[in-house]
């Protein structure tokens, strides 16, 4: 995990905060202390609230906030008419 982040949940765990923490760092992995809080994830374009749980867990926090959007093939859009 992020030192910055660790600093941050620390800081969340101790003042018993419900504020959403805001990160960047996808690539920082959840630990058990984290569980409980939400964390807003940026996902390239805005930051997407996740509250984690114990299953989350040992997970990247990337994960859990798909940066791409799929909306189907556009071969099946014409189809459909």
């Amino acid at each position: 995990m992020d030192l910055h982040l660790l600093k941050k949940v620390e800081d969340a765990v101790a003042s018993n905060s419900r504020k959403p923490i805001k990160t960047w760092s996808r690539r920082s992995m959840i630990s058990p202390d984290m569980v409980g809080l939400t964390i807003a994830i940026h996902n390239g374009r805005q930051h997407v609230p996740v509250s984690v749980s114990e299953d989350m867990v040992g997970h990247k926090l990337g994960e859990f906030a798909p940066t791409r959007t799929y909306r189907g093939h556009i071969a099946d859009r014409k189809a459909k008419k």
